[in-house]
């Protein structure tokens, strides 16, 4: 328990907020209604009073450097719990690195709500307008912003960015040199999740599952009996170049029965591997072997005389790494 870990939850959902609202533009017509000028509405990091104390201290609008309006501001200003997206908390996650060497586990996250308030300031009243209405329609009450939370394990998840509330003042007071501000302040709410330290289990292979169940029908005498089905993966290939034999025949895309240099070395019902293509052995005859082809997905293949033909056994089960397609072997008792 507290490791040091980063992973800039907080922080990406902030960036996210912001570049919602950045690149709003208002018009200004002329009385032709034609357009004379296209502003596009700064935003900033930062709270309201802040750039109010700076309108007032620079109140002459007779300066040649003012503050400008309109203008937008957001502030991330609460944290709280949230209950009711509360999930296990023994559940884990997997996820793969992009380049698909390692795993990577980590918790189910926690769920907390991040409050904003983002300020709109202007001195026109049109031109609130405009940025309220480019803004609303989005908001039914919730937009989903889709969030990278883990940086490169690629956990994307849809943050809901929820409008609570709107509220509405008009900042002017005093005689004709007082800068007049129109202010709208929206509160927001986003629903995020925290995550924890993210652990390496790249070697953390599951080699085994057992399922526990009830035999037995309904409405019989028949006992019930308690079995366990057990699964094993089980490898699709040679690991540990395991040559039993070779061919004896050239084979094409779709015999059965392959001729081999030595049958005896070769056990019925076991997989072997030729090239690159599995085979499932259902009888051996003599130098003669019974096959199913292409097991497990591989494909058929074109084989020539003399090629090598592998065993498959538990040994290489053993060796199977993260990564590499298997099958299952599964028991019941």
């Amino acid at each position: 328990m507290f490791e040091y870990f980063y992973n800039e939850i907080f922080r990406s959902v902030i960036i996210g907020f912001g570049s919602l609202f950045n690149g709003i533009e208002i018009k200004h017509k002329d009385a032709s209604d034609d357009t004379f000028s296209v502003i596009q509405v700064p935003l900033a990091y930062g709270p309201t009073q802040k750039f109010l104390a700076r309108m007032k201290q620079e109140a002459d609008l007779n300066k040649p450097i003012q503050m400008t309006l309109p203008r937008m501001s957001f502030e991330f200003i609460g944290l709280t719990y949230d209950p009711t997206r509360k999930s296990t908390q023994i559940q884990t996650i997997i996820n793969q690195t992009p380049d698909g060497a390692n795993l990577k586990r980590n918790y189910m996250p926690v769920p907390y709500n991040m409050a904003f308030k983002l300020s709109i300031m202007t001195k026109l009243n049109d031109d609130m307008l405009q940025i309220i209405e480019q803004i609303l329609p989005y908001f039914q009450p919730s937009y989903s912003l889709p969030i990278n939370f883990l940086g490169n394990l690629k956990e994307k998840r849809d943050v809901a960015i929820q409008l609570d509330s709107i509220e509405m003042d008009d900042d002017y007071e005093g005689n004709f040199d007082t800068r007049r501000a129109l202010i709208y302040t929206l509160n927001f709410t986003a629903k995020v999740h925290l995550f924890g330290p993210i652990a390496d289990v790249t070697g953390d292979i599951i080699k085994k599952v057992s399922v526990g169940y009830i035999a037995g029908s309904r409405g019989t005498q028949a006992a019930a009996r308690d079995l366990t089905y057990q699964v094993t993966p089980r490898a699709t290939k040679d690991y540990n170049g395991s040559v039993v034999t070779t061919l004896a025949q050239n084979v094409n895309l779709v015999e059965t029965v392959l001729d081999v240099a030595d049958g005896t070395a070769v056990t019925a019902q076991t997989y072997i591997y030729v090239g690159q293509e599995e085979m499932y052995v259902e009888s051996v005859t003599g130098n003669k072997i019974t096959v199913r082809r292409a097991q497990d997905n591989t494909t058929p293949q074109n084989h020539v005389l003399g090629a090598a033909v592998n065993s498959i056994t538990a040994a290489d089960d053993a060796l199977i790494e993260f990564g590499d397609d298997f099958g299952f072997n599964g028991s019941v008792f």
